[in-house]
């Protein structure tokens, strides 16, 4: 049966100098001040005061805003006064896992904080070794949290607070099935807090039936794009995607994060750039988890200038500085496309976002400028300007 709700609507409003004011415990905003986050993002102005209240949130703002230290300090606050019970997080990709981890660590290691990050991929003994030093907070993906429940090496009676991020994703993904049976074993007596940049009807409607009047924090509207991003699109045929790629690569100096929809396609998308002479890395889910994590890091110091990437790696690349973002091939659906361009223009920068499109595929087009409302500039191609 769902349960009734109540979604009371918090507009943005400027962010105030500083995070005192929130209700921040004083220890935090010493660490968050150490940490050199001076300025709250919006969605942290307007989501940690209720958060930290012990209310349930449902957080919409776009990719890239700081939505992990918006659930984060709220979470450890938590944790810290209670000193009993856990925080749970589930995310969709390992990824967006080790990266929610390194910021929760960062902030809370000098409190004591421990953490235990449940991913495929990695060792299940060592997982095993870091729920047994009893965590304050599991950050997992539902795949792996739910192994960890069949094989009993996961106890979640303890959980006071349960994140869903990026929960759009996780249920395009087809984690459903998953996410239901945690929320089956986590207590009803929780506070519950959803993040993600877009929230469908069918989120809204699941998000609701597991949470008490959840207070929704809309920053910007579901399936706003980054502001600074500038949208390109060409129209190609298969052929002529290559050297169109090649052309870009050329014409850009900066680094470029490339979308393709397989991780065959990633993989020979990554060969032809390298024999083009640029240095490039793949991430995709048929590379190992040490594999991506190098992938990605080399791409962060600039090892590599060019990283090709399934839609796995759409959200969880918080890589500062990247200048464009190519869509190889067009994502499948519209939603995809705001995760994937969210990756440039981060922190405020510019950034360039580049869709190359064959003519039967113009109706997806449509589809990405009505979730949008913004209409992508068809450009000519490069050879045949004049």
């Amino acid at each position: 049966m769902i349960q009734q709700t109540k979604t009371i609507q918090v507009h943005a409003l400027e962010p105030q100098k500083g995070f005192s004011g929130l209700g921040i415990a004083p220890k935090l905003l010493e660490i968050l001040a150490w940490l050199k986050f001076t300025t709250p993002t919006p969605i942290q102005y307007k989501a940690i005061p209720p958060a930290v209240e012990g209310k349930d949130v449902i957080g919409i703002a776009q990719t890239g805003t700081g939505k992990t230290l918006a659930f984060g300090v709220p979470l450890i606050q938590r944790i810290m006064q209670t000193k009993e019970g856990i925080g749970l997080i589930i995310l969709p990709t390992r990824e967006l896992a080790l990266q929610v981890n390194e910021m929760l660590l960062k902030v809370g290691r000098t409190l004591g904080i421990r953490t235990a990050v449940l991913i495929g991929g990695a060792s299940m003994s060592y997982q095993i070794q870091a729920l047994r030093r009893n965590p304050h907070i599991i950050i997992g993906t539902p795949g792996r949290i739910i192994d960890h429940l069949n094989q009993r090496t996961l106890n979640l009676r303890k959980v006071i607070i349960l994140i869903l991020d990026e929960a759009d994703r996780m249920f395009d993904m087809g984690f459903a099935p998953q996410i239901t049976k945690i929320l089956q074993a986590v207590p009803k007596d929780r506070q519950t807090m959803l993040f993600s940049a877009t929230i469908p009807d069918n989120i809204m409607r699941i998000a609701t039936s597991h949470m008490k009047l959840p207070v929704r924090v809309e920053i910007a509207r579901s399936g706003t794009t980054v502001d600074k991003v500038e949208h390109e699109l060409f129209v190609v045929r298969k052929d002529q995607k290559k050297p169109l790629l090649d052309s870009l690569l050329n014409s850009y100096k900066g680094s470029v994060l490339v979308f393709s929809r397989t991780k065959f396609g990633a993989k020979r998308i990554c060969r032809d750039i390298r024999n083009m002479g640029h240095r490039a890395a793949e991430i995709h889910s048929n590379r190992s988890l040490a594999q991506r994590r190098e992938a990605l890091e080399g791409f962060k110091i600039g090892k590599y200038r060019v990283l090709v990437a399934t839609d796995i790696a759409s959200r969880g690349i918080d890589v500062k500085g990247i200048e464009l973002v190519i869509n190889y091939d067009i994502p499948e659906s519209p939603e995809d496309y705001v995760h994937r361009i969210g990756r440039t223009a981060r922190a405020g920068m510019a950034g360039r976002a580049i869709s190359f499109v064959m003519e039967e595929q113009r109706h997806k087009v449509r589809d990405i400028e009505r979730l949008t409302r913004i209409v992508l500039p068809i450009s000519p191609l490069p050879w045949g300007r004049h």
